[in-house]
């Protein structure tokens, strides 16, 4: 089961292109986002936004491998990797997603991780065509990600699925641990206008315990 993406939404468009063309003196001239699939295992990921869109079929792929996947976040590797993926060593390694990057003409990727709970993660993928010259250039590409992260995470997270304010709001003092009980205090309503709002947000996130729909949220970005 997955949630449906919708690679329509002009906002999230807008900022990666506009992020690219703030990036072109870096060379960057692709992006895309993965995220964890919300009811799959934890190396299940999903594109969430790409630009330029005519790259779907290359960030399937990559979100289809299991490169960066749980084995890699659950070593000491870094949140910020630099690779050049025309090296042969790397090429080598069966990796269909980087003969399809290297077929459009993209020599290096950055990617940014930002990560989550459970052993999941968000995952920036920087490509350029041309070979970064040393760490500076990557570390540029990792300060800007972080900068536009909180913008991009929202905008992604509203276009993948839509709260209203008091579900967003009951997810949001469930996931601080508060039972239903103190939720309406806060909340000023009564117990069963809250379980009335989590009920909802679980229909939306198709899941059927508050746990679950908690967890659930986190991995779209909603929390």
């Amino acid at each position: 089961m997955t949630l449906p993406v919708n690679f329509d939404s002009v906002s999230v468009d807008a900022i990666l292109a506009d992020w690219v063309s703030a990036l072109t003196e870096h060379g960057v001239e692709s992006v895309v986002v993965l995220g964890p699939t919300p009811a799959g295992g934890r190396d299940d990921r999903e594109v969430l936004a790409v630009h330029p869109p005519r790259l779907l079929g290359p960030a399937q792929a990559l979100a289809e491998s299991r490169d960066f996947g749980a084995g890699w976040r659950d070593s000491d590797a870094p949140l910020v990797a630099w690779q050049d993926i025309s090296k042969s060593a790397f090429v080598d390694q069966a990796g269909r997603w980087r003969r399809l990057w290297l077929a459009h003409g993209h020599q290096t990727l950055v990617r940014v991780a930002f990560t989550l709970p459970a052993g999941r993660a968000f995952e920036c993928f920087l490509f350029s065509p041309r070979a970064f010259a040393d760490r500076s250039e990557a570390a540029a590409l990792a300060w800007s990600a972080f900068n536009i992260w909180p913008m991009l995470k929202r905008a992604i997270a509203e276009q993948r699925l839509s709260l209203s304010p008091r579900e967003q709001e009951s997810l949001n003092l469930a996931f601080e641990g508060l039972t239903a009980r103190e939720t309406s205090l806060r909340m000023d309503c009564s117990e069963r206008t809250v379980n009335y709002h989590l009920a909802n947000a679980m229909a939306k996130l198709q899941t059927d315990n508050k746990l679950s729909a908690v967890q659930r949220a986190c991995w779209i970005g909603l929390i």
